[in-house]
């Protein structure tokens, strides 16, 4: 049984009273401590129910890309819940949604233009995998029923989505025999892994509907980078077989790699884009599958039954579209691609000197994206209770200790967050 949480004199009686009745995320509930009640959020700070305030290393799972309670987002969804909360998108359609799309459509490179929306990223990633099968099927083509993943990948947690995940150092490995076998392999550096990845292709690509890629970074995988050469690589050789290339942009998306999808830096367009974490500026559900006008004219017939039979109930919800509307006004207005440039140089000065400590095996930043990995996670809870005592909330995970700050965190709460990992991680490998 889960226990209940030991509460003091000041934690709130919702925590006591509602503990036993969640389910949490990634957590084993038998023997994880409970988690910290939260009264507020503002800008870069997560405020504790006992005052406490934290420097928020993640920015709630790379969402709040603005920090949190932004006025203009804020104000943008209250002045869409006085007009409409919700309202179905079968045979209707509400402005910020339409706007919404077109803007995403303007965004991204020719010839992604059809905007699919809905509540998640897992969700984003199945619409693109069902697009790239039905793809193929529309045009007369069977056997096309596999992907194409890389080891160290993460997608999301729903059953397609776990399928093109990695299958050995994944966290879905119990549901091996359930799910869809793909193919997943190493994601190829240089010119001998093109080559052999190439190879493959010519082997097994007759069943293949597409590769599926997180561009530059490897989030939950571990955050494991690779560079523009391997996009290229990736897009040539999809093309020489004749395959789709979709980019899980889910986590890169939105200025985190330091310009504002990823596949950017390599000058590569993918055939289907997933978005979704950063889209609303992390205050509101929304996820969108993008895809190319060849794509969706794959689809137009007069046959009912080549049609994308796909629908989230929630889809487009026009609060939540406000919200990307308001977000996207952001990007514009403000130097957001610039600031994720200026953190870049900050966490690769200020986490080098982890480098030289022993059990180090890595350091790396990309955009506001900065990593410290570690040769044992067997402390793992030793390290959160104490980057919760030096004020700053950082979940590391795997082998590694990361932040993901949002991009709007001034000079101050940078330079303490990285300050508290740098002494953290000292104090554990003294420790060790």
């Amino acid at each position: 049984m889960a226990r209940r949480p030991q509460t003091g004199p000041s934690a709130p009686g919702w925590l006591a009273e509602g503990y036993g009745h969640v389910w949490l995320p990634y957590t084993q509930m038998a023997s994880v401590p409970p988690p910290l009640p939260v009264a507020e959020t503002r800008g870069t700070r997560i405020v504790l129910a006992d005052g406490r305030e934290l420097i928020d290393g993640i920015a709630s799972w790379w969402t709040a890309c603005h920090g949190y309670n932004h006025p203009h987002i804020r104000a943008a969804v209250a002045a869409q819940l006085d007009r409409m909360p919700h309202v179905m998108f079968g045979g209707l359609a509400n402005e910020p949604a339409l706007r919404l799309a077109s803007r995403l459509a303007a965004m991204l490179p020719d010839p992604l233009s059809r905007v699919f929306l809905s509540e998640s990223g897992s969700v984003a990633v199945e619409i693109a995998l069902k697009m790239a099968l039905q793809y193929w099927l529309n045009q007369g083509v069977s056997g096309r029923h596999r992907f194409v993943s890389f080891q160290g990948a993460y997608h999301g947690d729903t059953f397609a989505a776990m399928s093109v995940c990695d299958p050995e150092e994944g966290m879905h490995r119990l549901f091996a025999g359930a799910l869809p076998e793909q193919h997943v392999v190493p994601l190829p550096h240089e010119e001998a892994g093109v080559a052999a990845f190439d190879a493959y292709l010519a082997r097994h690509g007759e069943d293949v509907a597409a590769v599926i890629v997180e561009p530059l970074v490897q989030g939950a995988g571990g955050m494991r980078f690779h560079g523009p050469e391997t996009l290229r690589a990736l897009r040539g050789a999809c093309d020489r077989h004749g395959l789709l290339l979709i980019a899980d942009e889910i986590m890169t998306g939105f200025g985190r790699t330091g310009t504002m999808f990823a596949c950017e830096q390599a000058e590569v367009v993918p055939d289907i884009v997933t978005l979704s974490k950063a889209l609303t500026g992390g205050t509101m559900a929304l996820a969108a599958t993008v895809a190319s006008e060849r794509i969706f004219e794959a689809f137009l017939s007069d046959d009912p039954d080549a049609a994308l039979m796909h629908g989230p109930t929630f889809m487009a919800n026009p609060l939540a579209c406000a919200a990307a509307n308001a977000s996207l006004d952001l990007f514009e207005r403000e130097p957001r691609l610039a600031q994720a440039r200026a953190i870049e140089g900050h966490l690769k000065a200020a986490l080098e000197p982890a480098r030289a400590l022993p059990g180090v095996v890595d350091v790396r930043a990309r955009g506001a994206i900065g990593v410290v990995q570690l040769d044992d996670m067997s402390r793992i809870a030793w390290l959160k209770k104490r980057f919760v005592a030096a004020g700053v909330w950082v979940r590391p995970f795997g082998d590694i200790v990361y932040v993901t700050p949002a991009l709007t965190i001034d000079a101050a709460d940078l330079a303490g967050l990285t300050d508290a990992l740098i002494d953290v991680v000292t104090a554990w490998s003294r420790e060790r």
